[in-house]
């Protein structure tokens, strides 16, 4: 997981370079231009592209980065709790008929070749069951709050790109006005022209950090009811393996 993070962030690194050489190296023409010399409409790349040229290099460089950066880690955690994600009821049913046939090493060996976070679990409890029920059942809830952790990792990092892109987007607004304002100052009229360039690139900054922070809080709030449906199902299956334990004792 740690490999998808770095090659996406390097990827974005790149592309955030790119897009700098970029900015030094095309000049100011318009979309409107480009649509005159080709007679044709310009795509959505082209247009998106000319919006991201015209914000300027700093704020929406920045903005990019924290968009790389956290889709970096939703990938990362998407990838993470699919592979997880275990049939609970299949591993009770495998583990129960294990207990039953071949004891307590036997169902610690279905858990062994069980992926996931709910056979952990089970392990850590079966390997507990020769000091007792109370024991096991210490080591599985004890056990499951480290599953959690696991489940939960970098995802405030998540929830903070999503603050900080808006958060950088309104920081660009802030200064496109006060360019705005300086330009005013300098040409000592309040004419339209004066003030457009400042005006759009603190509009256009806001729009692309608003827009960043919509994607990734569509992909936090997936991670956020995975984990939730993740760890319902731990503490489900937790539940049942104390039952089970207990039965196979008596």
């Amino acid at each position: 997981m740690k490999r998808v993070f770095t090659i996406l962030a390097i990827t974005g690194l790149l592309f955030l370079g790119t897009t700098q050489n970029t900015f030094a190296q095309e000049d100011a023409q318009t979309t409107e231009q480009v649509a005159a010399a080709t007679d044709e409409a310009p795509t959505f790349h082209q247009a998106l592209k000319q919006r991201f040229i015209e914000g300027g290099p700093f704020f929406m460089g920045i903005v990019l980065l924290a968009l790389v950066l956290g889709l970096a880690i939703a990938i990362e955690r998407i990838i993470y709790l699919n592979m997880s994600t275990t049939n609970t009821k299949k591993l009770v049913d495998e583990v129960e008929q294990a207990l039953t046939s071949g004891g307590v090493e036997a169902a610690k060996d279905v858990c062994r070749n069980t992926r996931g976070p709910v056979a952990s679990i089970f392990y850590q409890g079966l390997d507990r069951m020769d000091e007792g029920v109370e024991a096991a059942e210490k080591a599985v809830v004890g056990y499951g709050g480290v599953q959690m952790g696991l489940l939960e990792k970098n995802i405030s990092w998540l929830s903070l790109f999503i603050a900080l892109a808006p958060m950088l987007g309104f920081m660009g607004t802030v200064i496109g006005m006060i360019s705005a304002f300086d330009s005013i100052q300098a040409a000592g009229d309040i004419s339209p022209t004066v003030v457009a360039g400042g005006i759009k690139v603190a509009l256009l900054t806001t729009v692309f950090g608003l827009v960043v922070a919509i994607i990734l809080q569509i992909f936090y709030n997936y991670i956020i009811s995975k984990v939730d449906s993740i760890v319902n199902s731990m503490e489900d299956a937790s539940i049942l393996l104390v039952d089970l334990l207990i039965r196979h004792k008596k």
